[in-house]
């Protein structure tokens, strides 16, 4: 069991997503702003393997404006060699990564440029892992996306769109449940369908389900990551006390999170903890996990 957090670390005094406005794109910005991202991206990794943190989500802004038009510039040829060595530290440390496109890439929307938009951010996300050369247990976690006022030709048109996919996408996709629309026994019902992993969110199964509990989930969702995938990936967040349903703490609720470990048990997973503090709640889970013997 690893613990991890996603993207940025705020204590390190540097960000590994610097991204700047398209209106002000130039080649040299680009470079710049790369450069900048992947020695961030080293520090924040060397720094958390100082504290025993081996899950990390890499931001989808680390290489700005990959997938859009206007990025010409050979950033795979031109940053091979800095990647790879990423890569090899990543592997030699033994930090797991993930990715997670934001909301705008929906795979079953009905507007056929979206998609078309979409799988282009997905064809640089698998290429960026691939260029660090990481085995499929690094992987790209998506929603379903919306319902369009019929969640069933929703679900058929997700499983289309998902059957012509790249295979260097497919193998790295993971389906995730989410708070309003599809929950995780929809993702369980594509998994039959198309056998795509599911990644379980913790929070937003305790904002939208069908009844079941936790450790049912985790007994059926376990089971839909094979060996290539690695272990299961768990996201963990608890409600925020002053937000509406839905919205994520700032901070971990330790009790909370010791609930959860002891109600997941014995199931295996790498556990990404989205919560607005970022490594200052890993530090704080890390320090729980220690007592637990799944813990790396």
């Amino acid at each position: 069991m690893r613990i991890g957090y996603p993207c940025i670390n705020r204590r390190i005094g540097c960000r590994s997503d610097r991204k700047f406005r398209l209106a002000s794109y130039t080649e040299e910005r680009f470079f710049s702003t790369v450069r900048s991202n992947l020695s961030c991206l080293r520090q924040i990794l060397e720094w958390n393997v100082m504290h025993d943190i081996r899950f990390f989500r890499i931001s989808s802004d680390f290489i700005p404006f990959a997938s859009h038009l206007i990025c010409s510039f050979p950033w795979q040829k031109r940053f091979a060699d800095e990647l790879a060595l990423i890569g090899s530290y990543l592997s030699e440390s033994g930090i797991r990564i993930s990715m997670h496109p934001d909301q705008f890439i929906i795979l079953n929307s009905p507007d056929q440029k979206i998609v078309a938009r979409s799988i282009d951010e997905l064809i640089y996300h698998a290429d960026l892992l691939d260029l660090m050369g990481l085995d499929v247990s690094a992987k790209i976690q998506l929603h379903i996306g919306g319902l369009y006022g019929d969640p069933q030709e929703s679900t058929a048109r997700f499983i289309r769109v998902y059957n012509h996919l790249d295979p260097a996408i497919c193998r790295r996709l993971v389906i995730e449940n989410d708070d309003q629309r599809f929950n995780a026994a929809d993702c369980l019902k594509i998994y039959e369908q198309t056998g795509i992993p599911v990644l379980f969110d913790v929070f937003h199964h305790s904002c939208k389900n069908n009844g079941e509990g936790i450790r049912e989930m985790l007994l059926k969702i376990g089971k839909t990551w094979k060996n290539k995938d690695g272990i299961m990936m768990v996201d963990y967040s608890s409600q925020h006390p002053d937000k509406r349903p839905g919205g994520h703490a700032e901070r971990i609720d330790i009790n909370d999170f010791k609930r959860f470990l002891e109600i997941s048990h014995p199931f295996d997973m790498d556990i990404m903890l989205e919560i607005k503090d970022k490594e200052a709640s890993a530090l704080a889970a890390v320090y729980l996990a220690k007592a637990d013997p799944r813990f790396l």
